[in-house]
């Protein structure tokens, strides 16, 4: 008697609104808005525009998840960038954009993890052995890995509660600050421009270099909203959840940054803000004053919180990755297998084996120095992807149509195409190493175009493998 294959495996939408959003918050909100308020005042000086700068690099980032919004609700499948520039630009781009984040991001998993076990040893009072110092890094990347083997809905919920972790920190420094600091409105009338300003160069102070500095500084402080789409596959009622997580989680973001670095400088004056340590945190700092010296140790509890939920959230991400590549034939098909608790096991196996390498090698610096120009390459081809699909599919489904239509998208296309080229002649050698990135993928390409024929192309538009 002849059997019946076994049903192909799908994943499943599990993922709602409140952990959508929770894994798009737990990704922003990192350690760039506890310290970036002293870099930020010394490239602008003044408190009020220290946080218009946090404004309008909000309003940018608003405008992305605008994009993002539309394109991922159009095509709500895993991967995220993987179909939008599939969609738009066809399979080779597609697999250059799914091999570089693969490869790549094992090294935000690495800094992670390195990130947060310092926060552990500040939290032990700096009693951690040197090889505690260099295992636990190993440790906190097989931990995360197993934890992602679990259904979706159990990443899920433990990253809603790391994130409201996240939250409570931030709310309880900035209602701190108003409700027990002895703190003064009148900081806001000072200049922090001839603070100490440790590591910040004298051309990135004041004028437009100084305002364009500050800017970056934020953006980064906001990058990590577009992670929820390579969950596409996994949310539940895509056409609505997807939009509502990201405009509501930038919003949200935007509101929770401006609070707190408001709390700063009614705290502390800009010229303490700016003089702050290198190594410490500006966060710390002025919750010292009304908390006391004690609650060093807490920021960094929150700290390692905060850092192991970026982490989380990547391994989770990023791992759709290269299954989605492997679901159309141009990655190992050990990589699409899905468990029985509907998880891409192997693929989230590999990323995390992958981190653990460039951990114990220490090349993940390299790989993330490059990060942020590759970054930014295919961001702007997503961006790109907008404007070709709206001439090229007029009549696909589009549960949600990005506001503001061409000007928004169009904003988001020249905000990106200023940070590449301000990385380019900021760093070239940073630059160039990207595109080499980018174009070691080309042979691997061909090998699996010519293993599989003639691959057909997938239908990008389609919400399901």
């Amino acid at each position: 008697m002849i059997q019946a294959p076994a049903p192909k495996r799908h994943l499943v939408r599990a993922l709602t609104l409140i952990p959508a959003t929770a894994i798009i918050l737990a990704n922003i909100i990192g350690t760039g808005v506890f310290v970036k308020a002293r870099v930020m005042t010394c490239n602008v000086g003044s408190p009020e525009m220290v946080l218009i700068v946090w404004f309008v690099a909000g309003l940018l980032t608003l405008a992305s998840a605008l994009v993002y919004a539309e394109l991922g609700a159009m095509m709500p499948r895993s991967g995220g960038e993987f179909n939008f520039i599939g969609a738009a630009f066809g399979r080779r781009w597609a697999f250059l954009y799914g091999w570089t984040k693969s490869v790549a991001l094992g090294a935000s998993v690495a800094a992670a993890a390195i990130i947060m076990v310092i926060f552990l040893n500040d939290f032990t009072g700096g009693s951690l052995p040197p090889l505690a110092l260099q295992v636990l890094p190993f440790l906190v990347i097989i931990v995360s890995t197993v934890i992602n083997f679990l259904t979706v809905r159990a990443s899920g919920q433990l990253v809603t509660v790391l994130t409201s972790i996240k939250i409570t920190l931030v709310l309880l420094v900035g209602m701190g600050a108003y409700l027990l600091a002895d703190g003064s409105w009148g900081n806001y009338a000072m200049n922090g421009a001839t603070g100490s300003c440790d590591g910040v160069p004298e051309s990135s102070k004041l004028g437009i270099r100084g305002f364009g500095a500050a800017m970056l500084g934020a953006l980064w402080g906001y990058n990590g909203w577009a992670i929820i789409a390579s969950l596409g596959g996994e949310i539940k009622n895509p056409g609505r959840t997807i939009p509502r997580a990201l405009i509501g989680g930038t919003l949200l973001v935007i509101t929770l940054y401006l609070m707190i670095n408001a709390a700063y400088f009614y705290v502390l004056t800009p010229l303490e803000v700016a003089s702050v340590a290198e190594s410490s945190s500006v966060a710390a700092e002025a919750a010292s004053r009304f908390f006391g010296p004690g609650v060093v140790a807490l920021m960094s509890a929150g700290l390692m919180i905060s850092a192991f939920g970026t982490l989380h959230t990547t391994i989770l991400t990023g791992a759709r990755v290269p299954f989605a590549l492997a679901r159309v034939g141009l990655l190992p098909s050990m990589l699409g297998l899905i468990s029985a608790n509907a998880v891409p096991t192997v693929a989230v196996m590999v990323i995390g084996v992958w981190s653990i390498v460039l951990t114990a090698t220490g090349t993940y610096d390299i790989l993330t120095d490059i990060y942020i120009f590759v970054l930014s390459v295919f961001f702007f081809m997503s961006g790109a992807a907008l404007f070709v699909l709206r001439r090229t599919a007029p009549d696909a489904s589009r549960p949600y149509r990005v506001w503001g239509y061409p000007f928004v998208p169009g904003l988001f296309l020249l905000v990106t195409g200023y940070l590449l080229i301000n990385t380019f002649l900021a760093t070239p050698s940073r630059a160039i190493a990207g595109i080499g990135l980018i174009v070691l993928g080309l042979p691997i390409y061909e090998y699996f175009t010519r293993r599989g024929g003639e691959l057909p192309e997938p239908g990008w538009l389609g919400d399901e493998f």
